[in-house]
C-alpha cells in the first residue's frame, strides 16, 4: 500500500518521532508504514489522517 505520510509530515515540519508522538506509537512503526514494511490498523490510518486534516484515501493509495 502505498501512502503519502513522508510527504504530509514534510509539508507540516514534523520528523517521524514528532508525528509518533502526535499519533500514540513508535518513531519506528511511523518509520516502517513510510517505508511499506508495515500497513497501519484502521485506527491508527485514521488518527494519522485526522491529523494531517486529509482522508484515508488521499494519505493510503491501496493497490488492487
Amino acid at each position: 500500500m502505498k501512502n503519502l505520510i513522508k510527504v504530509e509530515r514534510a509539508r507540516h515540519r514534523l520528523t517521524q518521532g514528532d508525528l509518533a508522538e502526535k499519533v500514540g506509537v513508535s518513531r519506528q512503526t511511523i518509520y516502517a508504514i513510510e517505508n511499506n514494511k508495515f500497513n497501519p490498523s484502521v485506527t491508527l490510518a485514521i488518527k494519522m489522517a485526522r491529523y494531517f486534516k486529509v482522508t484515508v484515501e488521499y494519505l493510503f493509495d491501496i493497490e488492487e
